[in-house]
């Protein structure tokens, strides 16, 4: 097999496999991914949900499933442009500030997560310690 053939049939591999994720209702997609998701699949319930919300980006859960998705899967510079995009669009969602602030601590990156972190207690209600 030349270079030639081995592309085409990489092409044609990434073509089923985008096919199989993008296919059915968003309602299907939904279940899909959430399922996936609850058997920590999460790569592969991140790629189920990426075609969702790129079909319906103004659904925050489908979001923010696809947030946690890519946090479990360690795709986190994913899931932290994921997250910034659901507080740009909803600033008041508490788990998002929470994700966003333990995504970069994840990373190693805990001077910037703390303000996130403490955003994120201050909106669930906890007094500083």
């Amino acid at each position: 097999m030349d270079a030639k053939e081995a592309r085409e049939t990489q092409d044609a591999v990434r073509d089923a496999q985008t096919a199989y994720y993008g296919h059915g209702t968003a309602a299907e997609r939904w279940a899909r991914g959430s399922l996936f998701f609850d058997a920590k699949e999460y790569a592969t319930a991140a790629r189920v949900l990426a075609t969702l919300t790129a079909e319906a980006p103004e659904q925050l859960a489908p979001r923010l499933l696809l947030a946690r998705a890519y946090y479990h899967s360690a795709q986190l510079s994913r899931a932290e442009l994921e997250l910034r995009a659901i507080l740009e669009r909803w600033p008041v969602e508490d788990y998002a500030q929470l994700m966003l602030g333990r995504t970069p601590e994840r990373q190693g990156r805990a001077a910037e997560a703390a303000p996130y972190l403490r955003l994120a207690a201050a909106m669930a209600g906890e007094l500083p310690a």
